[in-house]
């Protein structure tokens, strides 16, 4: 199935970032869980390692997106407080990161 395209992404330095996709759904994310799940190489490899992206020693409190940047139709750049710059999220990947309360799994010991 692909992947719906985003009409817009609002990028709130103090919050997250919201897109609503052009099949009407709108994903939420947080600051925290996008910087914690930064998929640039070097946090997948920290993350791998079995050790956390984020928060680092030293790290900015609070955290914030500085400026956001479209990278063409793939994905979006966040540039964090923190000087970190380099991890693109892909449209898939946001769309699958989705865990509102429609694209949640649905609860395995739920009747139904």
């Amino acid at each position: 199935m692909e992947t719906p395209a985003p009409l817009t992404v609002d990028v709130e330095r103090d919050r997250g970032v919201s897109v609503t996709w052009d099949d009407g759904h709108v994903s939420r994310f947080g600051l925290i869980e996008l910087r914690a799940n930064c998929p640039c190489a070097q946090c997948r490899g920290v993350r791998q390692r079995g050790e956390a992206a984020w928060p680092l020693p030293g790290a900015p409190d609070p955290l914030r997106i500085e400026t956001a940047e479209s990278v063409g139709n793939w994905g979006l750049n966040l540039h964090w407080n923190d000087g970190h710059t380099t991890g693109i999220y892909t449209w898939p990947t946001l769309r699958s990161w989705c865990f509102c309360e429609e694209c949640a799994p649905g609860d395995p010991d739920s009747e139904g």
